[in-house]
């Protein structure tokens, strides 16, 4: 079985993509496996596919099958970048933003994603090249990608993680053999539709108290101190970074803290590298701050509370933690797909929610709802509880089963032409063959004709 993995843009993508790959190779040892991504996240599925125990690279690299392969390649994208719940003094107060992003951005964007347009069909154009299935993580990055597969018909799964699908997941949902959801009841109009839940990685599970502190410990925090972690994603989220940059002096009275400031805005709060103490290679403070940590499983398992934006991936991973969780949905992502992924869980009873726009206002609004959550320990196992519940750690195992059920009918659909085809070719065959008898029969039909003609006329010459 072939199988195109195509996903980027955002972490979020790319984790549960790679859970739903290890989850196929697991099953199906011989399942040859591409994984198409953006040139941001390239480095990032090269590291994960290397961390799971599989080998990458060009295809020269096949001839050992030992180890399980995945050809990881870049493909050109283009973002179309768009923001909701502005008002009118917004859009003149963030003039440059408004020029960088939404004019010059999007003008490179559309010649990104024509770009990954004649790249996708130049890559898939030899029906030897074609894979069996396509799963799409969403996001732009399989926008162009699906537009191709439709084109050449090839079968394509979409996932989509949020409450809200997002632009290029609506417009590949119409044509998509099956459309997998991480939340019921998100409406699509294709018929097709499976609820399957967020895939996470396997590390991503519940752990003891006594599992809890040794990771604690492991991270130099006090196994017996509550402990906070912040997270804004592996990008990081500027509102929180800035809202922590206010409340962590007063946060690490009660807790020890840490915090995740992401890739794209550590240095602008690199500064509170001064909480974080140490002696010998031994942490003196309660607080660390990380770029980005690849051990995200191991941070947020030794947490007593997580702090963290609305993400469906994160969420996803937050439950199979069984974890009290406060979400800081931001707002003003086009369809609010954060928001509305908190208000969901908020509805349940399964986390706290501190909208965005509450926190820039006034951080201490975050600081008192953590400060409470800290000292309220059956609270904590209430949310933690009710967040577990909506775990689905069967999603990675599901999604596989779609894709291979996807690959499997294109197969037998194969079969059936090559037979259809076969059947044709013998039929013509036959009929050229049976018209050759025909036309030869005639031919002796008509020398039979012309030689009694001969014969005739001899008669008639011997009786004059």
């Amino acid at each position: 079985m072939k199988v195109l993995v195509v996903g980027g843009g955002s972490g979020g993508h790319i984790t549960p993509a790679v859970a739903v790959v290890r989850e196929l190779m697991e099953k199906n040892p011989r399942t040859k496996v591409e994984f198409w991504t953006d040139k941001k996240y390239y480095k990032n599925v090269v590291k994960i596919t290397t961390e799971i125990g599989v080998r990458w690279g060009s295809h020269a690299q096949e001839e050992n099958r030992r180890i399980p392969y995945i050809r990881v390649r870049k493909i050109w994208a283009g973002k179309f970048r768009r923001y909701a719940g502005w008002t009118t003094k917004d859009w003149f107060r963030n003039w440059n933003i408004v020029l960088k992003d939404l004019v010059f951005g999007n003008i490179v964007g559309f010649f990104g994603f024509i770009g990954g347009i004649v790249q996708s069909f130049w890559r898939l154009l030899l029906p030897s090249k074609r894979p069996d299935v396509i799963f799409l993580k969403g996001g732009f990055v399989g926008l162009p990608v699906g537009l191709v597969a439709k084109k050449l018909k090839i079968p394509y799964v979409v996932h989509e993680s949020d409450m809200v699908p997002g632009l290029a997941n609506r417009v590949l949902m119409e044509n998509a053999a099956v459309v997998a959801t991480g939340w019921e009841g998100l409406k699509t109009n294709n018929t097709q539709v499976v609820h399957v839940g967020v895939p996470v990685a396997p590390e991503f599970k519940v752990v003891t108290e006594v599992q809890q502190k040794a990771l604690k410990k492991d991270f130099g925090f006090d196994p017996e101190k509550p402990l906070v972690v912040v997270t804004g994603g592996s990008q990081g989220s500027q509102n929180i970074n800035e809202a922590m940059n206010v409340i962590l002096p007063e946060m690490l009275k009660f807790a020890s803290v840490g915090l995740v400031a992401g890739r794209k805005y550590y240095e602008e709060v690199v500064g509170l590298k001064r909480y974080e103490e140490w002696d010998r290679a031994k942490l003196r403070s309660n607080f660390r701050m990380w770029e980005f940590n690849s051990a995200m499983h191991d941070l947020m398992g030794a947490a007593d509370v997580i702090i963290s934006r609305a993400g469906a991936t994160t969420i996803a991973e937050m439950s199979a933690l069984k974890k009290a969780v406060i979400l800081v949905p931001f707002e003003r992502l086009p369809g609010a797909h954060q928001l509305k992924n908190a208000e969901k869980l908020k509805e349940l009873g399964a986390v706290v929610m501190v909208p965005d726009a509450v926190m820039q206002k006034d951080p201490s609004e975050l600081l008192e709802v953590t400060r409470h959550l800290v000292r309220a320990p059956k609270e904590r196992e209430q949310l933690a509880d009710k967040l577990h519940a909506e775990a689905k750690p069967d999603a990675a195992e599901k999604l596989a089963e779609v894709l291979v059920e996807v690959s499997e009918h294109r197969q037998e659909h194969l079969t059936r032409m090559r037979e259809e085809a076969k059947r044709r070719k013998l039929e013509k065959r036959a009929e050229k063959k049976q018209q050759k008898v025909e036309q030869g029969e005639a031919k002796l039909e008509q020398k039979q004709k012309r030689e009694q003609r001969k014969v005739k006329k001899r008669v008639r010459k011997t009786k004059k």
